[in-house]
């Protein structure tokens, strides 16, 4: 069995995302993913200060499901208990493989509400026309939450999923 974020060959992987952004956009600032199990977030920070050392690494979590953003603070994995959010995607806690890469590559985790969410899947949506799932917008809701702390820079942004069921949108 391979753990679906906690094991090296599937944060491995997931890094291939960020590793084909950094090939096809050079200088970026930033870097950005959503954060649940730590599997994508890990695979990017390593990708990404592998090939380009000066960019930020970070991610966005909904507030709701703030373990990643808590343990960060704590130094120590702190599980999320009862997580509520609409980011079904973003429901796990870090894992003891993803934890350490995190706290080692990742300069930040900002929380988003489920408005903000919300709005920055709406945004995805009118603006460049891809269904996203909630947990693939929480980046961009991170963005949105703190647009002074973006402006002027280069940012990327994993875009990852879209399991979206039609019948139930925001």
């Amino acid at each position: 069995m391979i753990h679906p974020y906690n094991d090296y060959r599937g944060i491995c992987g997931q890094g291939t995302a960020a590793l084909e952004l950094c090939e096809d956009v050079s200088d970026l600032d930033i870097v950005m993913t959503p954060v649940g199990g730590g599997g994508l977030l890990s695979g990017t920070a390593i990708a990404v200060k592998g090939l380009s050392p000066q960019t930020e690494v970070m991610a966005g979590e909904p507030e709701g499901a703030d373990d990643a953003y808590r343990s960060l603070k704590a130094g120590r994995i702190i599980p999320v208990k009862d997580p509520d959010t609409i980011a079904d995607g973003l429901l796990t806690s870090l894992g003891d493989l993803t934890f350490p890469l995190i706290a080692e590559r990742v300069k930040e985790i900002i929380t988003v509400s489920e408005e903000g969410i919300i709005a920055a899947m709406r945004l995805i949506w009118e603006r460049m026309k891809i269904i996203v799932e909630p947990s693939a917008s929480v980046p961009l809701g991170a963005i949105m939450r703190r647009p002074n702390d973006f402006t002027g820079k280069r940012i990327g942004i994993i875009l990852s999923g879209g399991n979206v069921d039609l019948g139930a949108l925001p």
